[in-house]
C-alpha cells in the first residue's frame, strides 16, 4: 500500500495522467456534496485546467442511480437507461481533457459485472476511482436520519441494534453495510480497475477544505480554486426534526397512503422547505450516539482500515482516523424539540406544494366517510394535482 499522509496545506505529490476520468464513487457521508457543489460551481473554469465537469446538474444521481440498478428515493420516478446513457456520452465529448463524475450512488453497485460495466463505459483503463473514507461512527447517525428522510419509522438505537448486533445485519437497510464496509468496497472495484487505479482519500474532519485541497492536486488544479458552495438543502436534521419525521412516517405508512405522495409533499415539500429556510442553533439537540455503537464501530473501522491496507491501493491521508473513536454523546439534557417556527416551515412547505389547484366538491359527504378512507382520498387527489401541474 502506498501512503500520503498529509494534514493542513501540505502538499501531495499525487496528480492524476491527464485525460483520466476521475470516478468519485463516495460512500454516503464522505463529502460528496461539498465536492460535487465545488466542483460544478467551478465547471467554467475547469477546462482551462484541461479538466470538465461533464454533468448538466451537480449530482447526476439518476444516471448513477440507473447504472447501479439501485432504483429511486422513494416515490420518485424510476431511473432509465436514458439518463445513463446521457452522461456516458457527456462524459466521451470531454475527448482528451481530464473528467470528474462525482456520486455516492457508486457506492451501490451490487456486484462486480455492474463496477465493471460502469468502468468500461466510462473510458476502460483511462477510469481512476476514488474511494472518500469517513469514520464509521461519524457516518452512523447522519446516515440514520437520511434513511429517515426517505421513509425509515425506526428509532436511532433500534436502528444501531440491527446494524451492530443482529445478523445478518441487513433490516431494514440493506444498503447499509453494502456501502460503508469501507474495505469490501475498495476490493469490489479494485476487483474491476486493478489497485494502481483505485485511491482511497481518508477524510480529516478537522481540515474542513483538505478534500478540497486534495482534488485540486489529484485535477492539477490552482489551489483554492474550488470553493465550497452553501447548500442548506442537504444538512443533516437535528434529532427533533428526525423524530418529527419519523413519526409523521409512521402515520403516513400506517394510512396506506402512496409512495409518489411522500415524495411530493414531504420529502420534496414539508423537509425540503425546513432544511432551506431554518438553520439549527448551538441550542438544537445532535443526533446521539451510545457508547457501545461508537466502540463497535471503531472496532470496525480499524478491522476495515488493515484490509484495505492488503488491497495496494494508495491511500491518501491518514488510516488510523478510520478507527477513530469519537467521544459518545451525551445524552440530551432535556427532551429535544423543535422550535415552533421550524414545525411551521415544514407545514407550509407541504401546503405550498398543493396550493395550487382549488378543491372539487366530493361526490359522497365528508361526514359519511370514515377517517382512514378520507385520509387516503385526499391523498390521492393531492397527487392527481400534483401530476396535473
Amino acid at each position: 500500500m502506498e501512503t500520503d499522509c498529509t494534514s493542513g496545506d501540505a502538499a501531495v505529490n499525487t496528480q492524476l495522467p491527464k485525460g483520466t476520468r476521475l470516478l468519485h464513487i463516495g460512500p454516503h457521508k464522505t463529502g460528496t456534496t461539498s465536492i460535487q457543489g465545488a466542483l460544478f460551481g467551478a465547471r467554467e473554469k475547469l477546462p482551462a485546467y484541461g479538466v470538465e465537469f461533464p454533468a448538466t446538474s451537480r449530482h447526476p444521481m439518476q444516471a448513477v442511480q440507473a447504472a447501479c440498478s439501485c432504483g429511486g428515493m422513494i416515490g420518485d420516478s424510476a431511473p432509465t437507461e436514458r439518463h445513463w446513457r446521457q452522461l456516458v456520452e457527456q462524459v466521451a465529448a470531454t475527448g482528451r481533457r481530464t473528467a470528474v463524475v462525482s456520486s455516492e450512488f457508486f457506492a451501490d453497485a451490487p456486484d462486480d459485472a455492474t463496477a465493471a460495466r460502469v468502468v468500461e463505459q466510462l473510458g476502460g483503463d483511462r477510469v481512476h476511482v476514488l474511494v472518500t473514507l469517513r469514520p464509521l461512527a461519524r457516518i452512523m447517525p447522519s446516515q440514520w436520519q437520511q434513511y429517515v428522510q426517505n421513509g425509515l419509522r425506526m428509532g436511532y438505537e433500534d436502528w444501531l441494534e440491527h446494524m451492530l448486533r443482529k445478523a445478518p445485519y441487513e433490516k431494514p437497510n440493506p444498503s447499509f453495510w453494502r456501502r460503508h464496509r469501507h474495505d469490501r468496497l475498495v476490493e469490489r472495484w479494485v476487483r474491476v480497475a486493478g489497485a494502481d487505479r483505485v485511491t482511497v482519500v481518508v477524510v480529516d474532519d478537522r481540515d474542513r477544505e483538505g478534500l478540497m485541497r486534495t482534488f485540486e492536486t489529484l485535477l492539477g488544479l490552482p489551489a483554492g480554486l474550488l470553493r465550497p458552495v452553501p447548500d442548506t438543502a442537504n444538512r443533516s436534521l437535528t434529532l427533533a426534526e428526525t423524530e418529527m419525521l419519523r413519526n409523521l412516517n409512521r402515520e403516513f405508512r400506517g394510512n396506506g397512503l402512496p409512495d409518489e405522495l411522500y415524495s411530493k409533499l414531504i420529502r420534496n415539500g414539508a423537509v425540503m422547505h425546513m432544511k432551506n429556510a431554518c438553520s439549527p442553533s448551538s441550542q438544537d439537540v445532535r443526533i446521539p450516539t451510545p457508547g457501545w455503537a461508537v466502540e463497535a464501530a471503531a472496532g470496525i473501522g480499524a478491522e476495515m482500515a488493515e484490509r484495505i491496507a492488503g488491497t495496494g491501493v494508495r491511500v491518501i491521508g491518514d488510516p488510523a482516523l478510520l478507527s477513530a473513536a469519537p467521544k459518545p454523546s451525551a445524552a440530551p439534557a432535556a427532551e429535544a424539540r423543535m422550535a415552533p417556527e421550524v414545525a411551521a416551515q415544514a407545514l407550509y412547505g407541504a401546503l405550498a406544494a398543493v396550493a395550487a389547484v382549488p378543491d372539487r366538491p366530493a361526490t359522497r359527504g365528508v361526514h359519511q366517510t370514515s377517517s382512514r378512507e378520507l385520509v387516503k382520498v385526499l391523498g390521492h387527489r393531492c397527487l392527481r394535482r400534483l401530476g396535473r401541474r
